[in-house]
């Protein structure tokens, strides 16, 4: 088999802080969609990790979907040689980055400061830790440091091997007020319990258990025993039993390569669904770190019980539940690329997914918007309905289905208790047609993201005939038209009596809008693509808006956020005008010249985008990554589609950036792209065909896409001539 994983950086897009992202991303090691994955930790706070930092605090079990988000359940694992130091700064070691390696399944790395060698492999749910400290009698130790919560270890010796388990209730708060991370750390050799204890932050404590506000631990091993410590890790949102049982079946007695080696079989499966000769080599390492990445989230949040049978800790009740359950996701993000992705190489994961999001409904009585691991409701919107509507679209139906919808439409109609379920201001929205100003933030975006919401629930309903909510849900989802103002040619926030807020400022970023300003949150149709060019004076003028907002410079007012943040800086870095490819609401936009007639600049503007703004180092992404979406947008684009409405079964036709793919679907079908005469100069396409048959419309059914055999792109330097292939 092809090791797809020599081709992954895990480190891509990791060089970022608060005020400016490259993807804000760690290098995770772990299984596809583990539920804990582990990586380097070089800072206690919300950033983990910095490329640039050279002093290592220790491998952090984590479950941290973004540094926005915060992290939950997690603990720190460093080894130590001489003078015992506890605290995170104290303890850290030098180290070097380049003399590192860092791939999805392995980390490996020398603590300079203790002459040790660190090497890591994990599962889904467990690592497997092999230190390798010097040969030097000093003492040999490794300490656990947990964060901010109450926590409970006990540290035990039969005489052969040493053991620490227990719990930390450390979270950042969308979770259930009794939940803690449960883990168990196995020694494969004795430890010296007079040598051992507890800590509380440098303080030492002079006993072997104990329970109280971040209590961490350290174990000591003899300076006679080998000098290599195997260290198997095992964890939990049950119990330590269940830690226990975890570790048994994951890891159980199997040499720390035979563990790696299926970790590694398991990563060059998923990657090798996706078979490419790209246009020069560089673009191999790029296209698979950002595979990796589409299948680091969301994290599988069960566990196998003594029956085998999958079973999780509810963070909406505390209850263990029957049944799978996922987290980690922002749908507001990751419904553009991330599941359509999936319905193409993944379906049978991605119909376990919707199960696991089916069951956040059953648990909570409302549908998933932002799960870290409950719901934190950062964003807007409701997106969700465009999972299960792109789901069901395409047939992939191996889910509650019924309670799917029965939960979409209650968003869709019902105000939640708390703002951070379901659709703020939807009663105003229901009688208005639109959110006024005053009752919600972000009005005219949340105005467009519930009409697009509205579209996705009326899809459901028509495959499943109920005719009632599908004809409701179909007029709502036009309501985009009653913020749009044709004087000035952009959506514009409304008061409750039907007036524009004045004064407008179309480069002010806030307010009626999230994360933009109305250049970049103004598209958001795409379930109506015709009606918005309509609606915005025909093909002519919205093409030449298109043409204007990537030509304009990248000027940007703070207006409501007050002050300059992240996104506002990150689109100012790059040459693309108005137009944020480092944010979500524009990733669509490329994509529309196609639709109104003019698909060689979408070519032309996609080509650009791959080539310029991604790469596989540090500094790989434009801005945050977010779960998947960022990468996956690439791994779709270099393929040459891209799902311009996730909800409806096809995808618009760009331009490849391979020469050849071969995509295995479902069934053991293959789908093969080529592209003839491919090159970064021949970009444009004038020629499609699938089977043989020739392609005239600028999309392609999901139906045929998976049905496979062979689309064939014919690409010239010239572009396409009055939208034409």
């Amino acid at each position: 088999m092809k090791n797809y994983l020599e081709y992954v950086n895990p480190l891509q897009g990791s060089c970022s802080v608060v005020s400016r992202s490259y993807g804000n991303t760690l290098p995770l090691v772990g299984k596809p969609f583990a539920m804990t994955s582990w990586t380097l930790q070089t800072s206690e706070g919300q950033w983990i990790f910095h490329p640039d930092e050279c002093q290592l605090q220790g491998i952090r079990a984590t479950h941290q979907p973004s540094p926005w988000m915060q992290d939950y359940g997690h603990f720190v694992v460093m080894p130590q040689v001489g003078e015992l130091l506890l605290s995170a700064e104290d303890r850290s070691s030098c180290y070097n980055i380049e003399k590192s390696i860092i791939k999805p399944d392995y980390i490996k790395v020398f603590l300079e400061s203790y002459d040790t060698n660190v090497e890591i492999t994990a599962t889904e749910r467990c690592c497997f830790m092999q230190v390798k400290f010097p040969e030097i009698k000093q003492s040999r130790r490794v300490i656990l440091d947990v964060f901010q919560g109450t926590s409970n270890i006990n540290i035990s010796s039969d005489g052969n091997c040493g053991t620490i388990s227990g719990f930390t209730c450390a979270s950042s708060g969308s979770v259930h007020s009794g939940f803690a991370g449960y883990f168990v750390m196995e020694f494969n050799c004795s430890i010296l319990l007079d040598r051992s204890g507890l800590f509380h932050e440098n303080k030492v404590l002079n006993k072997a258990c104990g329970e109280g506000e971040k209590i961490g631990a350290f174990v000591e091993f003899t300076t006679t025993d080998d000098k290599t410590v195997d260290v198997r890790i095992g964890t939990s949102f049950i119990s330590v039993e269940q830690a226990h049982r975890n570790l048994d079946v994951e890891i159980g007695n199997h040499s720390f390569d035979e563990v790696r080696w299926g970790v590694a079989e398991t990563w060059n499966e998923m990657l090798g669904r996706i078979d490419i000769e790209p246009i020069v080599d560089e673009d191999l390492n790029t296209f698979y770190s950002c595979l990796y990445r589409a299948f680091l989230f969301p994290r599988k949040w069960y566990e196998y019980d003594e029956n085998k049978k999958p079973v999780h800790y509810s963070p909406y009740d505390g209850t263990v539940y029957s049944g799978v359950f996922y987290a980690e996701n922002g749908f507001w993000d990751t419904h553009r690329t991330v599941y359509p992705l999936l319905s193409i190489i993944a379906p049978n994961e991605l119909t376990e997914i919707l199960n696991g999001w089916v069951a956040h409904y059953q648990e909570s009585g409302w549908l998933p918007k932002w799960s870290n691991p409950g719901e934190s409701g950062v964003m807007i919107g409701t997106h969700i309905d465009a999972v299960i509507a792109d789901a069901v679209s395409k047939n992939i139906c191996g889910f509650d289905v019924e309670c799917a919808f029965e939960g979409m439409m209650k968003h869709a109609m019902h105000k939640a208790p708390s703002e951070k379920q379901g659709r703020q201001a939807i009663k105003d929205y229901m009688r208005l047609g639109f959110v006024p100003d005053e009752c919600a933030k972000h009005s005219v975006s949340r105005t467009l993201d519930f009409a697009y919401g509205d579209f996705c629930i009326a899809q459901v309903a028509k495959l499943f005939g109920k005719t009632k909510e599908a004809e409701l849900m179909s007029e709502r989802a036009l309501n985009y038209r009653n913020v749009f103002d044709c004087d000035v040619g952009f959506m514009r926030g409304r008061h409750s009596d039907g007036t524009f807020v004045e004064p407008f400022d179309e480069f002010a970023w806030g307010g009626p809008y999230v994360e933009g300003s109305a250049w970049q949150c103004g598209w958001a149709v795409p379930h109506d693509p015709k009606g918005l060019i309509e609606l915005m004076g025909g093909k002519k003028t919205f093409l030449d808006k298109l043409d204007k907002m990537l030509s304009l410079p990248p000027t940007f007012h703070v207006g409501a956020y007050g002050e300059e943040i992240h996104e506002m800086t990150e689109m100012a870095a790059v040459n693309f005008g108005q137009y944020a490819h480092s944010n979500q609401p524009v990733h669509h936009l490329l994509y529309l010249f196609a639709v109104a007639g003019r698909p060689d600049k979408t070519q032309y503007w996609v080509r650009r985008v791959l080539q310029d703004l991604y790469g596989a180092d540090v500094k790989g992404f434009a801005g945050d990554e977010d779960n998947g979406e960022m990468a996956s947008w690439f791994v779709l684009s270099a393929l040459g589609i891209y799902p311009l409405c996730p909800g409806v079964p096809s995808y618009v036709l760009g331009s490849p950036m391979v020469k050849e793919a071969t995509v295995l679907l479902h069934s053991s079908k293959k789908l093969k792209i080529l592209a003839k005469n491919n090159s970064q100069e021949n970009l444009y396409v004038y020629n499609i065909k699938h089977n043989d048959c020739k392609i005239d419309d600028v999309q392609i059914s999901h139906e045929d896409l998976v049905s496979g055999g062979v689309l064939q792109f014919e690409m010239r330097i010239g572009k396409t001539v009055k939208g034409k292939w």
